[in-house]
């Protein structure tokens, strides 16, 4: 049965197949652009058997790529390549491999980078919690403060992202932007990711605020083949980063984002106001006039801030309700479907 194009027959309990008692199938997803150098030496350190699960398989996200990145995918031994014909970018990439994995009947999907910057060889540890079923997505935890590479700027802004995340999701993860990390079925499945630059902080705040389980594990890094893509200048990683963090709060905390700024008008033009009315009543009040119009104004903007947080709250609620909608189309689409992404 279909309603306004929702197909309603995927998104009832009888879609949903029984919960396996056993995992089988892990796969490696890497996001890729132009990585044709790189790639090869990422796949070469890759495992093709992890302990726990019976099948490894590599998935290669090619987005958009003007060198031959998937065909080198191929000729390395990816056992599947999904292509974006125009670049849309890492999270785009990564929500793309997300889906495609779910449709290719993963139990488990580790993400990694093309760039070869985290030791494969911690893949058996990444995913160890989610096999025990003591957490739903496990971050990798690098030793920043040894990284060569990474310049003080760098490690300081990854350090104010990290407490950001941890203020705004209810976590303790101690290097939120690391793409070193593993999901569940059922995380996989719960999560999307509205930035377009990074999904890093953004899918932890979102595990937060389900109420997944999550948590880190200490990895490796290795030495570094490429300067980092999201890191082109000082300038443009500190425009990004506070992009992000502003949007952050904004899509994630609206109600206290919006109010706190407003109860700050508020409270400003209050001041104003009463000095202007102090000086008032003391006969002084003709040469405050301007005074009494910054009051006004901050009061008024204030004011409206303050029903902008209300609006934005019912907002928030109302994306919340369209994610679940969103979970339970992806599971009855994964999990009734026996279709895989096809290779070009």
């Amino acid at each position: 049965m279909s309603t306004n194009g929702l197909d309603l027959h995927r998104i009832t309990p009888k879609s949903a197949k029984p919960k396996k008692n056993k995992m089988t199938k892990l796969i490696i997803q890497i996001p890729c652009y132009n990585e044709a150098e790189t790639l090869p030496v990422t796949l070469a350190d890759l495992p093709r058997q992890v302990e726990g699960f019976d099948r490894v398989e590599w998935l290669v996200i090619d987005d958009g790529s003007t060198d031959n990145t998937a065909q080198v995918a191929r000729e390395c031994g990816a056992d599947h390549v999904v292509s974006h014909t125009k670049n849309q970018g890492l999270a785009r990439a990564f929500m793309t491999g997300l889906d495609a994995c779910l449709d290719l009947g993963a139990d488990v999907i580790v993400n990694t980078d093309a760039d070869n910057q985290y030791n494969a060889g911690d893949i058996p540890a990444l995913v160890k919690p989610v096999l025990d079923r003591s957490a739903d997505i496990v971050i990798g935890a690098r030793p920043i403060g040894e990284v060569s590479h990474f310049s003080p700027v760098k490690k300081a802004l990854q350090r104010l992202g990290s407490w950001v995340v941890r203020k705004t999701s209810s976590t303790a993860i101690p290097d939120a932007p690391s793409g070193f990390r593993a999901f569940s079925r059922e995380a996989a499945m719960r999560l999307n990711v509205f930035n377009e630059y990074t999904y890093t902080l953004e899918t932890i705040i979102q595990a937060g605020q389900k109420n997944m389980a999550i948590t880190s594990v200490p990895v490796r890094v290795n030495r570094e083949l490429r300067p980092s893509r999201l890191f082109r200048s000082i300038p443009s990683y500190i425009q990004r980063s506070i992009m992000t963090i502003v949007r952050i709060f904004v899509v994630y905390k609206p109600f206290r984002f919006f109010f706190i700024i407003g109860a700050t008008l508020l409270a400003l033009g209050t001041l104003i106001g009463l000095r202007f009315l102090w000086y008032y009543f003391t006969g002084d009040g003709a040469g405050h006039i301007q005074s009494l119009i910054l009051a006004a104004v901050l009061l008024i903007s204030g004011f409206q801030t303050v029903l902008v947080a209300f609006l934005a709250d019912v907002l928030a609620a109302n994306r919340k309700m369209l994610e679940d909608v969103k979970y339970q189309l992806r599971s009855g689409r994964s999990n009734g479907a026996d279709k895989q992404p096809k290779d070009g």
